[in-house]
């Protein structure tokens, strides 16, 4: 196999492994970013927790997994992808194997920090990965990523529904731990692209794409985008089960149609980017997106509110990874160090969105808590448009400086 930098083009098997790799390390987010809600019953009666210990953990994750969002960007830019991959998918392989050990409190805790730290660095890793190794095509290989974070997500609850009455939830949770160790494999088989910088992490320049408005405008886009994602995604059952009658099943069922319409919307989006552009791609999206939330906040029948639970899939479906897509081409030397920043700013918008809506739910009713999804979609929207006049800027340099 060819050697391959950051300078050069991979071969077309040299680029098929790296991608296959990262699509299973992707698929493994999927899986860390269920797990612990499709587990949280079992573990519950195994070691007695009440609900606020529950709660914490998936705060003690989350924090875990926001300081290695900051922290992953300047380590790979440094020193590289290899490595770090190799040592996260460990990381998550052995918080499963002590999820499935664990029988106190402070050893689950542990477990989903470790969790949350080996799966951030998955994340921000796979994404960095696939945006550097075919940059013509950066778009539709981050939407064709980000389709595996779907089916990851979806395989755990899966798994548990089939195998947890007879298996127990110990040789689930094994299951997984064997299954992350798969990327960890492939990891160590493929040759990976040089570092960009392995005499020096080069601070002034970093420090100028940091300051740079464009990685900003992106970083927003995605802070109301992931409060999108987490909102809809962790809301909407309930919602369609409260304001319009449907059984537990029949709203699971929407959410199902609604994370099927995403990966469904990823993969026809990895088709057409190269036919419109990475801008007009999440322009679409947003406008698709807004009309979904409109239709499930005001609508007062239920079919069209089922059918705007998928349609809004449908439109979230290309705006995180095709924006990812815009900050790569943006920042190619210091890919990582761009994602790190655009990921915190995204944890914080998926961390608050849900948290307001559920407050605006408790003060007032649900279906206003869902105004802020509303809110979110025009402000996309809006920054899209704004992104896509920039960039049509004379040598993109009338509103923001070139990366230095």
């Amino acid at each position: 196999m060819a050697k391959i930098g950051h300078e050069s083009k991979p071969g077309s098997g040299a680029y098929a492994g790296l991608l296959v790799s990262a699509c299973g390390g992707m698929f493994v987010f999927g899986i860390v970013m269920a797990v612990l809600g499709a587990v949280l019953p079992e573990l519950t009666d195994k070691i007695q927790l009440n609900k606020a210990e529950a709660g914490n953990l998936f705060l003690y994750m989350n924090f875990a997994m926001l300081v290695m969002s900051l922290l992953f960007g300047p380590v790979v830019d440094r020193f590289g992808f290899k490595s770090f991959l190799i040592f996260c998918s460990l990381l998550v392989a052995v918080s499963f194997a002590v999820f499935s050990q664990a029988d106190s409190y402070s050893m689950v805790v542990l477990a989903a920090a470790v969790l949350g730290f080996g799966g951030g660095g998955l994340n921000g890793g796979t994404n960095a990965l696939t945006s550097d190794i075919r940059p013509e095509k950066r778009g539709s290989a981050l939407n064709l990523l980000g389709i595996f974070f779907g089916f990851g997500a979806l395989f755990i609850p899966f798994l548990i529904g089939t195998l947890l009455s007879k298996a127990g939830v110990s040789s689930v949770l094994l299951l997984a731990a064997f299954i992350s160790l798969v990327p960890f494999i492939l990891f160590l088989i493929f040759k990976f692209p040089r570092p960009k910088h392995p005499q020096g992490f080069p601070i002034k320049q970093a420090a100028n794409v940091i300051r740079n408005p464009m990685l900003w405008l992106c970083s927003l886009l995605l802070f109301f985008q992931s409060g999108n994602e987490f909102t809809v995604g962790g809301w909407i059952s309930t919602y369609l089960h409260e304001y319009f009658g449907y059984t537990a099943a029949a709203a699971s069922i929407f959410l199902a149609g609604y994370w099927g319409a995403i990966m469904t919307g990823r993969l026809v989006s990895s088709r057409i980017i190269a036919f419109f552009g990475n801008e007009k791609v999440i322009i679409f999206a947003s406008i698709l997106s807004l009309s979904a939330a409109v239709l499930i906040r005001f609508s007062s029948d239920r079919i069209l509110s089922g059918a705007g639970a998928v349609l809004i899939g449908l439109g979230f479906a290309a705006v995180f990874p095709t924006t990812l897509a815009v900050i790569g081409e943006s920042f190619p030397e210091f890919t990582g160090t761009a994602f790190s920043v655009a990921f915190v700013v995204a944890l914080a918008g998926g961390m608050t969105s849900p948290w307001i809506t559920g407050k605006i739910a408790h003060a007032y009713t649900l279906k206003q808590g869902f105004s802020l999804p509303v809110f979110n979609c025009a402000m996309i929207l809006i920054i899209s448009l704004f992104i896509l006049r920039s960039k049509r800027s004379k040598e993109n340099g009338i509103l923001f400086s070139k990366e230095s």
